[in-house]
């Protein structure tokens, strides 16, 4: 079983605008609303691509019971646990540019922790854990560790989508794949990256590091894969991008999917790619079709990781 852990998921409210303007009314002409969260985000993909997971993490109040009734009514299983504060509402304005309002989130406390840490002990060597987004500051910055230590006991596989410094802590605990943007490896070994060789360089040593492979995104530039015998440059299919937001944990899930599959790497790296892309190119994440129709756009090729 794949288990998706979000510290602090949230309802994204999505609002449509013709033309926001700050200091004034503004009229919306649409509005959504979804349960959202990267770990989230990637249990709803794998669902779209028919692959089960559970969605782990802390839910509190009326958002927390929106979150869970909307997963569960997905077909999705969760196990949240739950927590006395609310569950933050998160604002996306979409006009002629996005603009992101992120709340702070609930308080949790040591023995929910404790609680969330139990369940995470129940794992086995069949299942993946996806550690994904920020760890809220109400919990230790070591969580995502402690996380780790765990499931190196149970023997149960990590994959990390995290900003830099969780990241680092987690290579060590050898995790089965690791997913940073460009701008991330960049932040990691404070340089600029300009070629794909850099790219591949970069991504080798989050190897050296721990990571048994790396999958570097570069938006619309595609990605790069990076293991310890072989790397690829996957090129993104064209199309007109209206959404950032998940993008990233689509192509998490796309891979995910591709490993649960078995298929082979060139296979694997084209769904993950199609996945991001289909969510890039749609108001809310993937849809099935979308993702199918565009694998066929999606080019693999290999590079030389001597350079």
């Amino acid at each position: 079983m794949i288990y998706t852990v979000t510290l602090n998921p949230s309802i994204d409210y999505v609002v449509f605008l013709e033309d926001y303007r700050t200091g004034a009314l503004n009229r919306s002409t649409a509005t959504a609303k979804f349960a959202g969260g990267k770990g989230i985000n990637v249990s709803r993909v794998l669902n779209t691509l028919g692959v089960s997971s559970v969605a782990l993490g802390f839910t509190g109040g009326f958002p927390g019971r929106f979150i869970e009734h909307q997963l569960e009514s997905a077909g999705i299983q969760t196990d949240f646990i739950a927590v006395d504060e609310d569950t933050r509402i998160n604002i996306k304005l979409k006009s002629h540019e996005e603009t992101e309002i992120n709340a702070s989130g609930p308080t949790i406390s040591e023995a929910q922790l404790q609680s969330l840490l139990q369940r995470i002990e129940q794992t086995t060597s069949e299942d993946i854990v996806v550690l994904a987004g920020s760890v809220p500051t109400s919990l230790p910055q070591s969580t995502y560790v402690d996380i780790a230590e765990i499931v190196r006991k149970t023997g149960a596989q990590l994959v990390v989508d995290a900003e830099k410094g969780l990241m680092e802590g987690i290579l060590p605990y050898r995790p089965l794949f690791v997913k940073p943007n460009q701008h991330e490896l960049e932040e990691m070994f404070d340089v600029q990256i300009d070629s794909d060789q850099d790219v591949v360089a970069y991504a080798t040593k989050l190897i050296e590091r721990g990571a048994q492979a790396v999958l570097v995104s570069l938006g619309g530039a595609g990605a790069i894969y990076v293991d310890d015998t072989q790397a690829f440059k996957v090129n993104a299919p064209k199309g007109r991008v209206v959404n950032t937001v998940g993008a990233g944990d689509s192509t998490v899930a796309g891979m995910l999917a591709s490993l649960v599959e078995q298929l082979p790497i060139e296979a694997r790296l084209k769904l993950a790619i199609a996945s991001g892309s289909a969510t890039a190119f749609n108001d809310d994440l993937a849809e099935r079709q979308t993702i199918q129709s565009l694998q066929s756009n999606v080019s693999v090729t290999p590079i030389n990781k001597e350079g």
